[in-house]
């Protein structure tokens, strides 16, 4: 059987552009974890170029980069997610579990009008 679920999406944009959102911190977390955004994105089933334009526009959109990069040489290059990063993914998941617990009541009372299991 079915069961209710939440499943919210915060996105913080600058301009037009989505400067951070759950995509962006998945692919932060996973450059993190790898130390490369190549294998960042093999983990994600993702392009590199494409993770190579998602740290490109967090990058423009905040003061300083959120990824730093090396370039490769003989042991390759590697990326590093930087202290700002860190702080940014911090904060990002905190307002994630804040928006869910502020409307938690109310969508168990809107669940109970559902045809599933709660």
């Amino acid at each position: 059987m079915s069961k209710a679920q939440l499943k919210l999406h915060v996105r913080i944009l600058s301009d037009e552009q989505i400067a951070f959102g759950p995509g962006k911190a998945e692919l932060l977390e996973a450059i993190y974890r790898t130390g490369s955004i190549s294998q960042a994105a093999k983990s994600m089933d993702m392009s590199y170029r494409r993770a190579w334009q998602l740290v490109d526009t967090m990058n423009q959109c905040f003061h300083s980069n959120l990824v730093d990069t090396q370039t490769g040489g003989t042991h390759g290059g590697g990326a590093v997610v930087t202290e700002l990063g860190q702080v940014v993914l911090k904060k990002f998941r905190a307002m994630e579990q804040q928006a869910i617990q502020a409307v938690a009541t109310e969508f168990e009372d809107l669940a109970n009008y559902l045809k599933v299991n709660k």
